[in-house]
């Protein structure tokens, strides 16, 4: 069986103000005359790095080329440039500090790789715990954790001793800890899937693989909020 060809994303174009050249958006610097480059319409923070959409990112090469780019896009640099590239500079030291924040954070590379291939962002079905609809994964962690925090309440009213109450939600935190732990070890393996899958001509599994990301982070985000819950009982006591 023939193999499905891998889609080519089109690149995208953008004039250079100083010389009206065209130049692909993800380089920096116009090819014609090396002015710095307006922004566009760039939302791509891997390609912004000169990076392949891969998940599993090396810390140190990342902090390498954003200092790189820093020095490259420092305002300081376009002092008696024209307002133009001075606005240029100001526009992609910016978003090269949105990039970097998003790149270096694990999750957060994992939500920005779903926005950029199509998926709507877990957090747009995640707010407050009890507001949320809980993810099938953990109806029966949320059902166990809500009775205990029913009698935790109802006991704290009674006059229950504080400390006897500290060490229940202590109880009642470990196992959405352990949840949490174990969704850790799956956004890694995921990631790592993601990654083998990139250059793989299979797009049905790599679509598979994001769906399954984007469910885990559903799940981490509702466990945060559960574990946020935790610590205002704990602190309201």
């Amino acid at each position: 069986m023939t193999p499905e060809p891998i889609p080519v994303r089109s690149i995208s174009t953008l004039e250079c103000r100083s010389c009206g050249a065209g130049a692909p958006v993800d380089e920096h610097f116009c090819p014609q005359c090396s002015r710095i480059l307006a922004l566009g319409r760039h939302g791509d923070y891997f390609t912004f790095f000169g990076l392949p959409r891969r998940l599993v990112v090396d810390a140190a090469d990342l902090e390498r080329r954003f200092r790189e780019l820093s020095r490259k896009f420092h305002p300081d640099y376009f002092y008696n440039a024209p307002p133009s590239e001075r606005l240029a500079s100001l526009e992609r030291s910016s978003f090269l500090n949105d990039a970097y924040r998003a790149l270096r954070s694990p999750v957060a590379r994992i939500e920005h790789l779903l926005a950029i291939e199509g998926l709507p962002s877990p957090r747009s079905e995640t707010g407050t715990a009890s507001g949320a609809k809980v993810p099938p994964a953990l109806l029966e962690e949320v059902f166990a954790l809500n009775e205990e925090l029913d009698e935790i309440r109802e006991q704290r009213e009674a006059g229950a001793d504080a400390a006897t109450l500290r060490d229940r939600l202590a109880a009642a935190r470990q196992p959405i800890d352990r949840k949490r732990d174990a969704h850790e070890r799956q956004l890694q393996e995921l990631s790592e899937r993601w990654d083998t899958q990139l250059e793989s001509a299979d797009a049905v599994a790599r679509r598979q693989t994001l769906e399954a990301l984007r469910e885990r982070l559903l799940e981490r985000h509702y466990i945060t909020n559960l574990l946020a819950t935790i610590e205002r009982e704990t602190a309201g006591g």
